[in-house]
């Protein structure tokens, strides 16, 4: 493959790699971190590439590695070693343990404000918070995925409402 069909071929990948480092990392910033790490690497390694077989899936693995890397490394960053004798920070009693308590409770009124929807949009809301996708839900109720995806921002309009009306406008914590 010579160099001119390998970038035109890259450059067609572009929005596809763009989307792909945008699902892996949910950021747009290090999105387009990875894309260039991915890129470069792409290209100082082009001649291993074979040429023949699937570019696209050579460069998505690439674009994985590199990420499955940098994930690894940002966990070991946050890994506290305590080489104190008796590991005296580590038990230093510093910690919070939060009480549960109040969770519980804003929970269970969340919990009746959801009952208390329409099944028409209670029933997707709770299928997607399960973690189905909309596809899924769209399948398993014969539905069209357009009506799904209204039932889901309808169901979270009407929440949103309903937890107004009972507290106001909540200050939100960052």
């Amino acid at each position: 493959m010579s160099q001119l069909e390998f970038f035109t071929e890259f450059d067609q990948l572009t929005t596809r790699l763009n989307s792909f480092a945008y699902n892996l990392t949910k950021n747009s910033e290090d999105a387009k971190d990875l894309y260039q790490e991915t890129a470069f690497r792409a290209v100082t390694n082009r001649d291993k590439f074979n040429p023949g077989t699937n570019l696209k899936a050579w460069l998505f693995t690439i674009m994985k590695n590199i990420f499955i890397n940098n994930y690894r490394k940002k966990m070991k960053a946050n890994t506290i070693m305590d080489n104190t004798e008796n590991l005296y920070y580590l038990n230093s009693g510093r910690t919070q343990v939060e009480n549960g308590a109040e969770s519980d409770i804003l929970i269970k009124e969340l919990t009746v404000l959801i009952n208390g929807l329409d099944d028409s949009t209670r029933i997707p809301f709770l299928m997607h918070y399960q973690g189905f996708k909309y596809q899924e839900i769209a399948d398993h109720l014969e539905l069209p995925l357009g009506t799904v995806k209204s039932r889901i921002f309808f169901a979270r309009k009407d929440l949103k409402l309903q937890i107004a009306g009972r507290y106001g406008k909540l200050r939100e914590t960052a």
